[in-house]
């Protein structure tokens, strides 16, 4: 691959070639940490494009779908290995396009890793039940066929682990897919198609066409032999492709925002929680689906977490995240920069009050850093409250009790992830059966989700289908019922 010292420029990669788009134009990916560094360039692909990616999936699919799951796992064995084989430089590649720390873009790259090889084994799994039936002379049966051609939509925030958790699967069950990355994060992202290519997939069974998401996002929603669309992003573009997939009959999944609670009771390990919040709220600048946004915390003990929180928080360190000392990097684009400052302003115009950070952090290169942002005396109605930020920002709020706590993390729209720091176990199992969220954690931050188990939300964050682990098959496959009699 190459070395991502060097300006990169990427075609798009359809039935099994990389290739110009028909328009000829581009699109300039830049460093957030220093925006007058190109780190590379994609197609900026036209409708034209996308329909030869079709066509290929659709050729290609069907005789995908024939080889046995072994040997398509084989495929993505091998896929894994090459992967392996270029964490460094596919890691420096997203640190350099969307600033997240170096340590968190291998560690990023190395789940992309492990996602391939749990699924590369599902391969080897059950794929349908033996079904009684009322005649005696008779088999039935039912088998899990693929759904053929997969429009997978990713955002910038995870360019290896969101593009893999969905493309694994959906090959590994037999269909053929086209990746759209965000146009922010599409160098990494063709990193990851390379390795595709050199573990010697089939033509045309995974596709690449980079562009604007009103060209090639509208495309894979409307496209009548696209039968699903996967996609991971906002609420207001995720209704939508929801909305033109259902209108043709189309299959699609919906993993959007959040507006994450971290609950503090007042029987916890208060060091352990102060650093939830931080891990979770902060980490990745913020710029988690997952990330912790609100932290409620009990009365007894709001003073003392409030202390500790802001003692803690003084230590972290801003920079680009290839340097070591990096604790938190840039907003991965200018409008998400800007954009967290506006909820900031808009925070304290509403009255919450400002105790630490709010102001861009001054550097030599005018990247796009914020400090780590906290409010206090943040009610529910408010917008710092109730809408996804995106950034380093957390509301720290006050209740009486665990159930007052509840009641309050639930009052939003979202339902993605949510944490409760408790010895109390009763708080516990009421937290467990009460709180609406797909993701329920004890004792841990609310950032945090593991391959190999079912991911998603309820409420506006989600869809209500799940994503990785063996729930994965359930969206991208569907039943086919067999009656034999001979």
């Amino acid at each position: 691959m190459q070395p991502t010292t060097q300006t990169q420029n990427f075609l798009n990669f359809i039935n099994g070639k990389w290739s110009q788009s028909d328009s000829s134009e581009v699109i300039e990916s830049t460093n957030p940490a220093n925006p007058a560094e190109t780190v590379g360039y994609v197609q900026s692909s036209t409708k034209q494009d996308l329909e030869q990616a079709v066509e290929s999936s659709k050729n290609a699919q069907k005789k995908w779908k024939k080889l046995s799951g072994a040997e398509r796992g084989n495929l993505l064995f091998k896929a894994a290995e090459v992967l392996e084989n270029n964490i460094e430089d596919i890691a420096e590649t997203m640190t350099r396009e969307m600033g997240k720390t170096l340590p968190e873009a291998k560690g990023e790259t190395n789940r992309g890793v492990a996602i391939l090889r749990y699924y590369a084994g599902e391969g080897m799994r059950s794929e349908g039940d033996v079904i009684p039936s009322t005649d005696s002379s008779a088999l039935m049966f039912s088998k899990r066929v693929p759904l053929g051609v997969v429009g997978v939509i990713t955002p910038w925030n995870f360019p290896v682990a969101i593009p893999l958790w969905k493309m694994a699967p959906a090959l590994i069950y037999g269909n053929a897919v086209i990746l759209k990355p965000a146009s922010e994060a599409a160098v990494t992202a063709a990193k990851v198609i390379e390795c595709f290519e050199k573990a010697g997939l089939p033509e045309g069974v995974v596709n690449f066409v980079t562009g604007k998401g009103s060209v090639i996002g509208q495309g894979l929603a409307e496209h009548k032999d696209v039968t699903a669309v996967t996609f991971t992003g906002s609420n207001a573009t995720g209704n939508h492709i929801g909305q033109t997939v259902a209108a043709r009959g189309g299959k699609y999944q919906l993993e959007m925002g959040g507006k994450n609670p971290l609950i503090v009771a007042d029987d916890c390990d208060l060091d352990l929680a102060v650093d939830a919040a931080i891990s979770g709220g902060l980490k990745s600048t913020g710029q988690k689906c997952t990330c912790s946004s609100r932290v409620i915390v009990q009365e007894g003990i709001y003073d003392q977490f409030k202390q500790k929180l802001l003692e803690k928080v003084n230590e972290i360190t801003v920079g680009d995240g290839l340097k070591e000392q990096s604790w938190m990097g840039p907003c991965a684009t200018k409008s998400q920069y800007e954009n967290v400052q506006k909820y900031i302003e808009i925070g304290q115009k509403e009255g919450a009050k400002l105790i630490y950070g709010g102001s861009p952090v001054d550097n030599d290169t005018n990247g796009y850093y914020l400090e780590p942002t906290i409010f206090d005396q943040v009610e529910t109605s408010m917008a710092i409250a109730q809408e996804e930020i995106f950034g380093p920002v957390l509301a720290l709020m006050k209740v009486r009790t665990v159930e007052e706590a509840i009641e309050l993390a639930n009052d939003v729209e979202f339902g993605l992830s949510a944490s409760i720091f408790s010895k109390n176990i009763d708080h516990i199992l009421s937290f467990i059966d009460d709180i609406e969220a797909g993701l329920v954690r004890i004792n841990s931050e609310t950032a945090g989700v593991e391959l190999q188990a079912p991911f998603g939300g309820m409420k506006a964050s989600s869809s209500y289908s799940r994503e990785q682990g063996e729930a994965a098959k359930e969206f991208f496959t569907t039943y086919k019922t067999v009656f034999l009699k001979g």
